[in-house]
């Protein structure tokens, strides 16, 4: 148990000061745990205010032979933020400037701790946003977003986050600062910014994001369809990406999310609507005006019960507020959530999601949908109380089975939300060891100057410094705070356990 004399302790609070360090069991709480179900707590987190700072940190773990776990606003659905063997939580919420703004070439340069959202209402003035989306976007930083490659429900026809950042300026495992890309919308030499994104923090931390921005659409139309059947929604997806449009956004609810969201924002949807469907279409007003008609003919030739139309940021807004809001909703329901963030081809949403519906039946789980229909990426949200152990049980295996089913079909098994823990036990469902070696050793790449293999016996060396226990399997246990043993999974598509 580290204590205010603790030689690592003392280190980090001569560094930035004995109240940007926190070391205190009952403070360490906050820190154990993120979006996901797992948890483990930390022998100290640090609040750096800079770049310099964040480098001297690494550094000091470094000489102390410590683990480091890189944090934003914990958020992270898959245990990315969770710090596993008693590593030190580098929160980075303390960095949180606009560095730089260039309108005419439309790049800015953030710091990592910034919320998603506040870029966009920075830049509002100038005609640009920023286009990546979570969910969460009122609370989750472009630095996480940065570490999980996440998407949002306008990435349909913009991309996820990698597709929108140009350049990092990022801390290695051995403390050196280096530039990842740059604010140049191109450049040579190998794609280290793409290896970067989406790396879960295990090749480094980010202290510096350049980001590319986008005008605003010239008309913005938002339109909610509401269904009988989840069939009719899923067949109208289809039947719009087969006109050859790729809307803006594509979002599904069903029936549990109708029932979850209807007591906090009272949408007064049908009340034997099944599924509710949210299509919106931006660009040219003449362009837009066609799409709209288009979707409308499409939701009606599929028995579209309702259609609600918006076209001004208030109606618009009120619109999304349930998609946006769904999730914590889901409390009216459970106490807990699982959210899962499998992938599967639009041509297989329907059958999936009838698989999805098997599974909970047969495993006596409750299972609640919303998801980012249009590229398929599903979010079955399995809903149960955490502090019954049978219950977790069934959702962790209600979970893997979904994301058997998604692989099975051709699918992913993470759209936006990454492996971290959750996730790891499944790889070998997609790929060989030898892929998943050659993965591993690109950590190497990323350490600086130091030798991999220079490390005294007992110490983590620099290649597995940053965020231990991730993204490999046998790295940790999904659930294991609830006495989950691992199973093992094959490409076979068959698992040992059942």
């Amino acid at each position: 148990m580290p204590t205010a004399s603790s030689p690592l302790i003392s280190d980090l609070a001569e560094l930035v000061g004995d109240q940007y360090v926190i070391w205190r069991p009952e403070d360490l709480l906050v820190y154990e745990y993120d979006g996901s179900i797992d948890k483990a707590t930390p022998q100290a987190v640090v609040l750096p205010r800079n770049a310099e700072e964040v480098s001297a940190i690494v550094r000091i773990a470094n000489r102390h032979g410590a683990y480091i776990v890189a944090r934003g606003a914990g958020t992270s659905l898959s245990g990315g933020a969770v710090p596993l063997r008693n590593s030190v939580v580098l929160a980075l919420t303390r960095l949180t400037a606009l560095i730089e703004v260039d309108a005419e070439n439309r790049v800015a340069i953030v710091e990592p701790g910034m919320i998603n959202l506040h870029l966009s209402e920075m830049v509002s003035h100038l005609g640009l946003f920023y286009a990546p989306d979570p969910a969460s976007q009122k609370t989750c930083t472009i630095g996480g977003n940065v570490g999980e490659n996440a998407g949002g429900p306008h990435c349909l026809a913009l991309g996820v986050t990698t597709n929108h950042v140009l350049g990092l300026e990022v801390v290695l495992a051995d403390g050196s600062l280096t530039w990842l890309g740059g604010s140049e919308r191109e450049s040579t030499g190998y794609d280290l910014r793409g290896a970067f994104v989406g790396s879960e923090g295990t090749f480094g931390i980010a202290t510096k994001i350049a980001v590319r921005l986008l005008p605003k659409p010239e008309t913005i139309h938002s339109m909610l369809a509401a269904f009988r059947t989840m069939d009719a929604a899923s067949q109208t997806v289809t039947d719009i990406i087969a006109e050859g449009m790729v809307p803006a956004a594509l979002e599904m609810m069903d029936r549990k999310t109708i029932d979850a969201v209807e007591p906090f924002y009272h949408p007064g949807y049908p009340a034997d609507a099944e599924a509710v469907l949210i299509v919106e279409v931006d660009g040219l007003k003449e362009s837009v005006e066609e799409q709209t008609e288009l979707v409308l003919k499409i939701c009606n030739d599929n028995g579209a019960m309702e259609i609600r139309e918006a076209d001004d940021e208030a109606t618009r807004a009120k619109l999304w507020e349930t998609r946006k809001g769904a999730v914590g909703a889901y409390g009216v329901i459970a106490p807990t959530y699982y959210l899962v963030d499998g992938v599967v081809p639009r041509t297989k949403l329907r059958e999936v999601l009838q698989q999805v519906d098997q599974i909970a039946a047969e495993l006596n789980v409750t299972v609640a949908n919303v998801f980012h229909a249009g590229d398929g990426n599903i979010h079955p949200a399995i809903l149960f109380n955490e502090r019954h152990p049978e219950e977790v049980k069934q959702a962790i295996l209600a979970g893997a089975r979904i994301l058997e089913a998604c692989v099975a079909a051709g699918g992913a098994l993470s759209g936006e939300h990454g492996i971290g823990i959750e996730k790891q036990a499944y790889m070998p469902l997609v790929f060989t060891e030898d892929d998943l070696e050659a993965m591993a050793r690109l950590r190497s790449a990323f350490i600086g100057e130091g030798d991999p293999e220079d490390a005294p016996i007992g110490v983590p060396s620099l290649a597995e410094r940053f965020n231990p226990g991730k993204v490999f399997p046998g790295g940790a246990v999904h659930g294991e705070a609830y006495g989950i043993t691992a199973p093992s999974f094959r490409r076979t598509g068959t698992s040992d356990w059942q």
